[in-house]
């Protein structure tokens, strides 16, 4: 069960006064054990998790461990491209077989102390660990992006997403506006959960219009999606979770007030690039989770009582409400989401458990579905939580096989003056405007292909008006020319 958990948040100008991620994770740490009321399952921590983020420590468990006082604990790092929630369901699995007792599930980032670094031209670096090496590494197998999308230049997320947004426009029928004001409206209902959230790193509460309109610093980025359609990771953020057996925490006096149960976790980890997916707009692998949770504890996650959708963008919130049959019109986060309760990379659901666990705390009785997505929604992840201790036994469940039988991806390929049909497509932005238009194309045969244009009136016409649908040219140099 999950017993203490807690944040760490900074916000200096002056980034010699602010503390390195490590740091913070530790402060983190510290503070969860308070949260429990017994600092003393530092002492009797088994491991110490902690999820890669955009630091380069080698070590950062031992050294999180070494500065809480749990140097008796074991290190393991998960990369970028392990899901969360598989970290925190292999420990909820660990504790439940009695393989572990005490577990930590810590993450962060001090990106912001990073950027003003940066801007300030102070010096700020990270700890220095040398050859260190953690007691465990656990590294995704397969690519995320396929070598195509990388030679295309599509190695950011925003691009991908992007899109993913596209497509599912074109594949709900709404016009550009239609679009627009939906993902705008929805972007701006979690902006004003986040300025209720006294832990969150924007709480302005933009509406729609200064969300969707690109104008006072909110850029295009890839259109659809301005700056303020995106992820925000320069904050300075951190969460640690504690987990235990319900022995210990009995032995150690912690109230039962305090005790948040798993129910069970699902994941999918079987990985298609976007080009290659069959429907860009749907992810089986959600809908998968969701029914194995529902086989498992009895109850669908739509009928959660509390909700948090991983938000890195408005589409990943869309496409999981599509697969798991979540209303949008309810409330889809408990923290405002990652653009405007912070996005620390590879770590947020770790925040969005601690702030659920609170949240379920405060509500006895009440269930929370929490999701986690790795890469492009390329892997899935869902979990239920309750201060309830559930009616079964806790399970983590592994549903790629199924997914895999049924995501068949498209074959991929070049074409020699071919015409193919857009499937989707995005405008990429610079600085200083837009700098290409990229195109996924499909042939007659079904394969597909990855195509770019920047010519100026190629760029306009597809970030003015419905690009999907389209047929175009395939060039043998990877362009595209618009069929009249």
């Amino acid at each position: 069960m999950l017993v203490g958990v807690a944040t760490a948040a900074q916000r200096f100008d002056d980034p010699t006064g602010a503390k390195e991620a490590v740091g913070l994770m530790a402060e983190a740490l510290v503070s969860a054990a308070d949260d429990a009321g017994n600092s003393g399952l530092l002492g009797r921590l088994d491991q110490v998790r902690v999820t890669k983020g955009t630091w380069g420590y080698p070590d950062p468990a031992r050294w999180v461990a070494d500065a809480a006082g749990a140097s008796q604990a074991r290190s393991y790092l998960a990369d970028v491209g392990i899901l969360q929630t598989a970290v925190m369901g292999d420990t909820a699995a660990a504790i439940a077989s009695g393989s572990a007792d005490v577990v930590a599930v810590v993450g962060g980032e001090a990106k912001y102390r990073g950027l003003r670094a940066s801007i300030t031209g102070i010096d700020a670096p990270d700890t220095d660990q040398g050859g260190a090496e953690p007691d465990s590494f656990v590294t995704p197998h397969g690519m995320i992006i396929s070598r195509a999308e990388i030679d295309t230049g599509l190695v950011m997320a925003t691009h991908h997403y992007a899109m993913i947004e596209n497509a599912r426009r074109y594949a709900d029928g709404h016009t550009i506006e239609e679009h627009r004001d939906e993902v705008a409206g929805l972007w701006a209902r979690f902006a004003q959960i986040a300025a209720a959230n006294p832990d969150a790193w924007f709480r302005d509460g933009l509406d729609a219009t200064a969300i969707a309109t690109p104008e006072n610093g909110n850029r295009w980025l890839a259109w659809p999606y301005t700056k303020w359609h995106n992820s925000q990771w320069n904050v300075d953020q951190a969460a640690a979770l504690i987990f235990c057996s319900a022995g210990t925490a009995q032995a150690l006096g912690i109230s039962t007030d305090h005790w948040v149960f798993p129910w069970a976790a699902a994941e999918s980890n079987y990985m298609v690039p976007v080009t290659e997916r069959p429907e860009l707009h749907r992810s089986p692998g959600f809908a998968y989770a969701g029914r194995a949770l529902a086989d498992h504890v009895g109850m669908a996650p739509n009928e959660a009582d509390h909700i948090d959708l991983y938000s890195c963008f408005p589409i990943a919130v869309r496409t999981q409400a599509l697969e798991l049959y979540i209303d949008l019109d309810r409330d889809l986060t408990v923290t405002g989401g990652m653009t405007w309760a912070g996005g620390p990379l590879n770590n947020y659901v770790i925040q969005a458990a601690v702030k659920m666990a609170q949240v379920l705390r405060a509500d006895p009785g009440s269930t929370g579905l929490v999701t986690s997505i790795s890469g492009m929604i390329t892997k899935q992840g869902a979990s239920l939580w309750s201060a309830e201790p559930p009616a079964q036994p806790f399970a983590s469940l592994d549903v790629s096989d199924a997914v895999a039988a049924e995501l068949q991806p498209k074959p991929y390929r070049t074409g020699d003056g071919e015409q193919a049909e857009v499937v989707s497509y995005t405008v990429i932005w610079g600085r200083e405007g837009p700098e290409r238009a990229v195109a996924i194309g499909e042939f007659p045969d079904g394969a597909r292909t990855l195509l770019v244009s920047a010519v100026p009136a190629v760029m306009s016409a597809a970030a003015a008006g419905e690009f999907c649908g389209c047929r175009v040219v395939a060039g043998a140099d990877g362009s595209f020319t618009p069929v009249d």
